[in-house]
C-alpha cells in the first residue's frame, strides 16, 4: 500500500523475517527501508529519497503513526515492525540461517564497537562512511546495517551496495545502534503501544524536537489532506 506517496509493505514481523531469509539465499543484493512518519514527511520534498523508498525490496512500517494513518485511510496495516526490534532479532540469529556475518556502519561515540563486543555475528564496524568500502570487503559480511540517519543512510546504500558484493541484505537502521549499545534506553513497551514513544525520546533527546513535530503534527495533517483529497498527497 501507499501512504502519502510512499510504499509500505503490509507484513508482520514473522513475514518480514521470512522475506529476509529468502533474500539471503537467492544470490542477489537487496536493500530494506523502515519508513516512519518522519520519512514520509521528508519524502514529500525529497524526490530522490521517495524514489529510493518506493524501489526498496522491502519497506517495513516502523512507527505507530503509520498504523494509525493506515486505519484512518481505510487500509489498515497488520502491525508495526520496529526497525530496532527487527535488527535485534536478526542479530539474535532468529532468521534460522547459521553463520551470518554482520557489518555495522555509522553510529557515534563508539556505539558500533560496543555492539560488536557483545554480538559474535558482527565481523566488523566503521563509524566513517567515507573510507569504509575496503574494510567491508575485507570482512565479507552478508548483512550490512547502516546507521547514518535518514535519508543519508538510504542514499549511501543505493550508491554503494554494488561496491560490496558479499552483502545480500542492507538495512538503514537510523538510531538503532544507540539502543542496542545501551547508550539510550528505549521507551517502555506500553508507551510504544499507546503512541507516546516520541515523548520518551524527546525527554532524552530534546534536540529531536523538529523531527518529532514532523511526526506528530505535519504527518497527521498530510494524512488528513490525503483522506479527504484536499490536496494531492500521492506524490
Amino acid at each position: 500500500m501507499y501512504l502519502i506517496g510512499v510504499r509500505v509493505d503490509n507484513l508482520m514481523m514473522q513475514e518480514v523475517l521470512q522475506k529476509i531469509r529468502g533474500f539471503l539465499v537467492d544470490g542477489r543484493q537487496h536493500y530494506i527501508v523502515t519508513p516512519n512518519p518522519e520519512f514520509l514527511v521528508r519524502a514529500r520534498k525529497d524526490e530522490e529519497f521517495r524514489e529510493i523508498l518506493n524501489k526498496a525490496d522491502l519497506a517495513v512500517p516502523d512507527g505507530i503513526g503509520l498504523i494509525w494513518a493506515s486505519k484512518f485511510l481505510g487500509q489498515p496495516l497488520k502491525e508495526r515492525v520496529s526497525g530496532t526490534d527487527l535488527i535485534t532479532r536478526i542479530m539474535n540469529s532468529e532468521l534460522g540461517i547459521k553463520n551470518n556475518k554482520i557489518f555495522l556502519l555509522g553510529g557515534r561515540n563508539g556505539v558500533a564497537e560496543k555492539i560488536a563486543r557483545n554480538w559474535p555475528e558482527v565481523v566488523g564496524y566503521s563509524e566513517n562512511q567515507d573510507d569504509c568500502l575496503d574494510l567491508i570487503n575485507q570482512c565479507q559480511p552478508n548483512i550490512l546495517f547502516v546507521a547514518l540517519g535518514a535519508p543519508k543512510q538510504e542514499k549511501w546504500i543505493v550508491q554503494n551496495l554494488k561496491s560490496v558484493p558479499s552483502v545480500r541484505v542492507a538495512i538503514g537502521v537510523g538510531g538503532a545502534f544507540d539502543f542496542l549499545s545501551g547508550r539510550i534506553s528505549r521507551a517502555p513497551r506500553f508507551t510504544q503501544k499507546i503512541g507516546l514513544e516520541w515523548l520518551w525520546r524527546f525527554c532524552q533527546q530534546p534536540r529531536r524536537l523538529p523531527r518529532i513535530l514532523n511526526a506528530i503534527i505535519i504527518f497527521p495533517f498530510l494524512v488528513f489532506l490525503s483522506k479527504f483529497k484536499i490536496v494531492d498527497c500521492s506524490k
